[in-house]
């Protein structure tokens, strides 16, 4: 967290409701959905009040301030209103397992859309409501199933590590290729040629050259959906057996 220049933390944006609408037609939620989209185009790199100033029409960034605090403030609401995308049941149901394949299975298609929230989220305190509604659930399901309050956080941080790092791997193939100038599936499949001609160079690596000649294999969600279901198996062998105890 931030400090001011006398060493007090800054504070953080919930602690401050959005300002009155006075004279400007300009609000909070209207700045948040302009960065949301900002974001979306350019990733975390293209975000800046000018360039959110720039997308909501005739204000200066300094306008914005008056309503996110910081910019820390602004990344703050977009990863809440992000997270509120998220679907998520009114309360854990009896299949503890299903329940949190709804939570991870819901934040990665979610944060496949907003890649830059990936990127962020790690960045900041995870406690706009949304986010903690989330935290709160996942808690209740593992706890409710037998874990200790302080397993189930651990559990819920290792759901989070796998999503927010299976999206930081995508972004970043993604932005790689960006920089490579491999915009087409052409030039995917010319970049792919050459790292093979270099992985068979001399018969070093004839398993991976092979592979490559011939890719197969699950494709991202199913990679996601394997490596999930590995994650819930090794929750589930901790767990007390039979559920919480009396």
């Amino acid at each position: 967290m931030k400090e001011n220049p006398e060493g007090v933390p800054a504070p953080l944006i919930w602690t401050r409701p959005a300002p009155r609408r006075r004279h400007s037609p300009l609000e909070r939620d209207d700045i948040v959905r302009a960065a949301i989209a900002v974001a979306d185009e350019g990733g975390p790199q293209g975000l800046t009040m000018a360039a959110v100033a720039k997308r909501l029409g005739p204000y200066t960034p300094m306008a914005l301030y008056r309503h996110v605090l910081s910019k820390d403030g602004l990344v703050d609401l977009m990863l809440d209103a992000v997270t509120a995308e998220i679907p998520l049941p009114a309360a854990p149901g009896a299949d503890w397992r299903a329940d949190l394949h709804t939570v991870a299975d819901g934040s990665w298609a979610v944060v496949k859309r907003h890649l830059w929230f990936a990127q962020l989220a790690p960045t900041r305190p995870p406690l706009g409501p949304h986010m903690m509604r989330r935290t709160e659930f996942v808690l209740q399901v593992l706890v409710g199933r037998g874990a200790t309050l302080g397993e189930a956080m651990t559990y819920a941080a290792l759901l989070d590590r796998h999503i927010l790092g299976s999206a930081q791997q995508e972004a970043e193939e993604l932005a790689m290729r960006r920089r490579h100038g491999i915009h087409t599936p052409g030039q995917l499949a010319a970049a792919v040629t050459a790292a093979r001609e270099l992985a068979a160079e001399g018969g070093r690596h004839p398993l991976l050259a092979r592979w490559m000649e011939a890719p197969s294999g699950p494709g991202l969600d199913e990679q996601f959906a394997l490596s999930l279901g590995f994650l819930v198996d090794g929750i589930a062998a901790r767990l007390p057996r039979g559920g919480p105890p009396a």
